[in-house]
C-alpha cells in the first residue's frame, strides 16, 4: 500500500483594520484569522512603511509627525503532537526588513489571533492631519 498527502497551508482574509481617529490613546484591535497548515511552517511578516503613515506627508511637517508606530502580535495554537502556543510580537519599524515566526515543528489546525496596538507619535506636537495607512504582508512558507 502507498499513499501521500499534499502539503497545504491556507490563511483567511484579514481585511482592513480601521481605527478611525488615531489620536485617541490606547487604540488596539484583536482579530481571529482562519489559518491551517498541515506541515511545520514559518510566517514571514513585512510592512511597507514601518508605521501608519500619512498619505500626503509621510515624514510629517514642522513639529507634526507623519507616522504612527504600532506593534503586531501573533498567537497560533499548534500541534506537535501535544497542543502548544506559538506567540511573538513585533514593532512596526522591525517589519520594514521583515520578521519571521516559526511554528517550532508544529502544525496549525485552529486559526490564529492577531493583535495590533497603536503607539505614540514621535513628534512632541502630535500627528499631522490627514489619512494614514499601512500595508502588512504575511506569507506562509511550509518547512
Amino acid at each position: 500500500l502507498h499513499g501521500s498527502i499534499t502539503e497545504q497551508c491556507a490563511i483567511g482574509q484579514i481585511g482592513d483594520m480601521n481605527f478611525g481617529d488615531i489620536t485617541r490613546p490606547g487604540l488596539q484591535a484583536d482579530v481571529a484569522v482562519q489559518f491551517k497548515c498541515n506541515v511545520p511552517f514559518q510566517l514571514q511578516v513585512r510592512a511597507a512603511n514601518g508605521g501608519l503613515t500619512n498619505k500626503a506627508s509621510p515624514h510629517g511637517q514642522g513639529p507634526y509627525a507623519g507616522s504612527l508606530p504600532y506593534s503586531i502580535g501573533f498567537e497560533i495554537p499548534v500541534l506537535k503532537p501535544a497542543v502548544a502556543l506559538v506567540a511573538d510580537s513585533f514593532q512596526s519599524r522591525e517589519l520594514i526588513r521583515g520578521r519571521t515566526l516559526g511554528s517550532g515543528g508544529g502544525i496549525a489546525t485552529d486559526g490564529m489571533r492577531l493583535q495590533v496596538a497603536l503607539g505614540r507619535p514621535s513628534g512632541d506636537a502630535g500627528l499631522l492631519a490627514g489619512d494614514y495607512s499601512e500595508t502588512i504582508v504575511i506569507t506562509v512558507v511550509p518547512n
